[in-house]
């Protein structure tokens, strides 16, 4: 009898954790959630194991300018977001983001399976990453709206902005975790190892996105104009005034602030005189801090968005940036790139949702393919104006340039929509 009242204590203690982590975090009360999210858990982590394992393989398949060449591979997978973007926003509108989302996750499957028994058999080659990596890019530039848009379907507008950092914590935290099992990988495995697993890591979430059961409402129009289609939705963002306000910011902070990856390893060697442990501290630093900032949005997503934290964050970021081109510490830089994570996430958790809650559902697809070519489309260019700084005048002065930067800009976009707001008034 005691045994069974026991029982009952532990199962009653379960139920409440249970109870009380839905209130921290309520997008999991959402079975379809909860398949995607777990499924991201494992996946994302493949991913970034694979990501950290093209480094040292291009630089094992190539004699000279490996650099240069892993640059242009780099370059290589954005290009395809640049160009089709827009395209795939009219795309993800006409049918179902959970087919879309089982097609992306099989075919980087499919090219991680390719790269591994190619690497496996001794036969890889630069220009096969290179191909591999378009294909890649052509994928993302779908996957990436796609799996952005389908957030809301999953938990609904009141648990959005929870969803979003959920997401992020995953993404942050597979960031932190991928890189150093690649290395162990690497070490007692072998390249193809890494390849081959990430292959594997897709089953979790090809499994989870297939249990999922959402309602699909097909677009009533039959008239396929796909320019007409991708028109219609820039007329629309143009029309809303929180869509065009958003994205100027994001494209700020997407071409100026967010580039700080190109300056690290650059600062790291040139100006602290650290090792590669050194560096990987400074990157792990970060993305602690963004694994952070990932779990606090979602401890304080009841409130929704806001637009006074995404503006604060954008002015932060700038301060951080230029104290970490003024700094010389390696142990300060740790704690300032910390803080830096912590608001990089804090900024794009905030965008995001406000972006989506402002988006009708007919048009949203189109909004979150925009979102995803300003958000990550931009990274060759910001790439270029950050490398260009660094290669000019040094990675300190860069740091400091992409703060000052991004803080005039933040400025402009602020002091220009509220000057049109000021004018439409007067005009009443």
């Amino acid at each position: 009898m005691e045994m069974i009242i026991k029982m009952g204590n532990v199962t009653q203690s379960l139920k409440r954790i249970r109870m009380k982590g839905s209130e921290v975090f309520p997008a999991l009360k959402h079975k379809n959630f909860r398949y995607f999210w777990l499924g991201q858990c494992v996946s994302l982590i493949g991913s970034w194991m694979q990501s950290t394992t093209q480094g040292w393989l291009v630089q094992e398949i190539t004699v000279n300018n490996s650099a240069f060449l892993l640059g242009l591979l780099n370059a290589l997978q954005f290009t395809p977001m640049m160009i089709f973007s827009l395209f795939a926003g009219v795309f993800i509108e006409r049918f179902s983001k959970r087919k879309i989302l089982l097609f992306t996750q099989i075919g980087l499957m499919a090219m991680a399976i390719i790269q591994g028994v190619l690497v496996l058999t001794g036969t890889i080659k630069y220009w096969h990453l290179l191909v591999i990596a378009v294909i890649n890019g052509i994928i993302n530039t779908i996957d990436m709206p796609t799996r952005q848009s389908f957030v809301i379907e999953l938990v609904g507008k009141e648990d959005l902005m929870n969803g979003i950092a959920l997401n992020s914590s995953v993404f942050n935290a597979a960031r932190m975790l991928g890189p150093a099992v690649a290395g162990i990988i690497i070490a007692y495995v072998g390249i193809a190892g890494c390849y081959l697993i990430n292959a594997v890591s897709f089953i979790p979430v090809i499994y989870g996105i297939s249990k999922i059961r959402t309602v699909y409402k097909k677009k009533e129009s039959k008239d396929i104009n796909v320019i007409k289609d991708i028109k219609d939705g820039l007329i629309y963002i143009k029309g809303n005034k929180v869509l065009v306000k958003s994205f100027a910011l994001i494209t700020v902070m997407g071409i100026f602030a967010y580039n700080y990856n190109v300056i690290i390893p650059l600062f790291a060697v040139e100006t602290l005189g650290l090792s590669s442990k050194g560096y990987g501290f400074l990157m792990s630093a970060l993305g602690s801090g963004s694994l952070i900032g990932a779990l606090l949005m979602a401890t304080r997503s009841k409130g929704g968005p806001k637009s006074k934290v995404i503006v604060g964050a954008s002015y932060i970021m700038g301060v951080l940036l230029i104290i970490l081109g003024i700094n010389r510490n390696q142990y300060m830089m740790a704690g300032l790139l910390a803080f830096v994570g912590i608001f990089n996430i804090t900024f794009s958790t905030n965008s995001n949702s406000t972006v989506q809650l402002n988006s009708k559902d007919e048009y949203r697809g189109r909004v979150m393919s925009v979102y995803s070519l300003l958000f990550a489309g931009v990274t060759p260019i910001g790439s270029l104006f950050t490398g260009t700084i660094s290669n000019e005048f040094g990675p300190s002065n860069a740091f400091v340039f992409s703060g000052i930067i991004s803080m005039i800009f933040v400025t402009i976009v602020l002091v220009f929509g509220s000057s049109k707001k000021r004018k439409k008034v007067s005009n009443v």
